[in-house]
């Protein structure tokens, strides 16, 4: 197992750097002068030759890669000029308020995800699988930033259930009963587009192996409905719906950025977003390759534990 994680790891590597010459180079073609960006109304040619000089966007493009990328081994991510702190610090200062969506979200998503796909498989063509079939259509084609527009006018303006927006009170409150207020309607809305998709492949890959020798063996034995379903599919299945839930686990990291928009709420998305609007070069660059870093990371994580389901995996 220990070789397994290790080649995992190394090969994560080609793809991290590959990440990271995506990003500079897309921050790099932007068009337009980030150092007139940045000083706007103070841009004057002394102060954008100067800035630029502190930028490094004086120096050759594939200079100021090696540069940038050398500076970020070694843990030094850059100054935020929009922020006026260091990069890696405003980075994981964000990422703990989407980390904690993104994390809220993938729980519920997994949950009821798996249960519907198990329920809906164990009542194929039955009244239970048309509906949760038409929930789950419905539930994809709805756009998580479109339903979380709906939610806050229904839920907070008209009925006035939960707050606006935010991730606490701006006076008083603060504590763990005022965080999980604010949590509802944001977790939701991430969590409906992944809990359909979760759901239609956990009912396929339940079908697949409710359909194998071993299941009617265990019926045939006597097995209780429940074990064979919950018990001994369930497990078989679980081979085939991990990925699945590897992949969710990214669309709920990225599909944070919209709804930390639309709900206000402060995490890294809406920092991205900021200092995209602001030409803040590092901090993009920098919150980027931070995400991206964990979500490699945490699909090596999810290749491990199918890996202890199914040792095949590992050949």
């Amino acid at each position: 197992m220990t070789g397994y994680i290790l080649k995992r790891l190394v090969s994560a590597i080609p793809v991290l750097l590959g990440i990271t010459v995506i990003v500079f180079l897309i921050m790099a073609m932007i068009p337009g002068d980030p150092a007139l960006a940045i000083l706007g109304s103070y841009a004057t040619p002394d102060n954008v030759a100067k800035l630029n000089r502190d930028l490094g966007l004086d120096e050759p493009l594939l200079a100021r890669y090696f540069i940038w990328l050398g500076n970020m081994l070694r843990g030094d991510f850059g100054t935020s000029f929009a922020l006026n702190r260091p990069v890696l610090d405003e980075v994981l200062e964000r990422f703990g308020a989407t980390l904690l969506l993104a994390g809220v979200s993938f729980v519920l998503c997994a949950i009821l995800g798996i249960a519907a796909g198990v329920v809906s498989a164990a009542r194929q063509y039955g009244w239970a699988d048309r509906g949760i079939t038409f929930a789950v259509l419905l539930g994809i084609s709805i756009p998580s930033f479109f339903l979380g527009m709906m939610m806050i006018l229904i839920f907070a303006v008209r009925l006035r259930w939960f707050p606006v927006s935010g991730m606490k009170m701006a006076y008083g409150g603060g504590g763990v009963g005022d965080v999980l207020n604010h949590l509802v309607m944001p977790s939701l809305a991430l969590a409906v587009v992944a809990t359909g998709v979760v759901a239609r492949l956990s009912r396929s890959a339940m079908l697949e192996v409710l359909r194998q020798d071993f299941i009617r063996t265990a019926r045939a034995k006597g097995v209780g409905e429940g074990r064979v379903i919950w018990g001994h599919a369930l497990r078989a299945a679980m081979v085939n719906i991990i990925p699945v839930l590897g992949i969710q686990a990214g669309f709920v990291l990225s599909g944070a950025v919209y709804i930390e928009m639309v709900f206000q709420w402060p995490g890294i998305g809406r920092m991205l977003v900021d200092a995209i609007l602001k030409r803040d070069i590092l901090l993009v660059q920098g919150g980027v390759v931070f995400v991206a870093a964990c979500y490699v990371l945490f699909n090596i994580a999810v290749d491990v534990a199918q890996s202890l389901l199914d040792p095949r995996i590992k050949t």
